[in-house]
């Protein structure tokens, strides 16, 4: 094997090779609202859930290269609520938009037509046209040096489209769920190429 010191190698060397091993990731299209109640939306593929009762997500936030927060960040901060939108394959397109460079204050949705519904518990609205959002509180804020910081949020409800969920047992059905993930450089995978492995201990 190769081994590479990160103390030897640039941030963005370093970078390039985490986001191109730790794969695939799953991908939270993040909505919040700002002061004037403009809705931004972000996709973070440095996301994950973390925990449960309480039940709580990660997400990791980069700021601009001036320093400045970014939209997701500085809404967080002001209202302490989001919410983690779900992307699957046919809105990826869509969700790729979000990432465009805009000015603060702007929102993504009309250039990536995405419809927004009203959250049951939180503000930030969720994104109709997925198929699961995760209603967030901010429980914790971590300053990682001045351009990162990781944000864990407490999920209050989840919302899923009627035909993911059998209500009765709480069975997702993963196919048309329908997930994607990142993978490295500009790949992305799907979650269709299924297999299982029964637990050691039969759970």
């Amino acid at each position: 094997m190769i081994t590479f010191d990160l103390a030897a190698l640039s941030a963005a060397d370093g970078y390039k090779l985490l986001r191109n091993v730790v794969t695939p990731r799953p991908i939270a299209l993040v909505t919040t609202v700002d002061g004037d109640g403009v809705v931004n939306a972000a996709p973070f593929s440095f996301f994950n859930a973390i925990a449960f009762d309480p039940c709580m997500v990660v997400l990791g936030l980069e700021a601009r290269p001036d320093g400045s927060p970014k939209d997701t960040s500085r809404n967080i901060r002001l209202n302490r609520e989001f919410v983690v939108n779900i992307v699957d394959h046919a809105a990826a397109e869509k969700m790729n938009l979000c990432s465009t460079p805009l000015e603060p204050g702007q929102s993504e949705l009309p250039l990536a037509g995405f419809t927004v519904s009203p959250s049951s518990l939180v503000k930030p609205p969720r994104l109709a046209d997925l198929p699961a959002a995760l209603e967030c509180v901010r429980h914790t804020t971590l300053e990682l040096g001045n351009l990162r910081e990781i944000v864990v949020g407490e999920v209050r409800a989840i919302a899923l489209r009627d035909d993911v969920i059998d209500p009765q047992n709480l069975h997702v059905d993963a196919a048309k769920l329908d997930t994607i993930g990142r993978l490295g450089s500009n790949l992305y995978s799907t979650s269709r190429d299924q297999f299982a492995l029964d637990r050691p201990d039969g759970k």
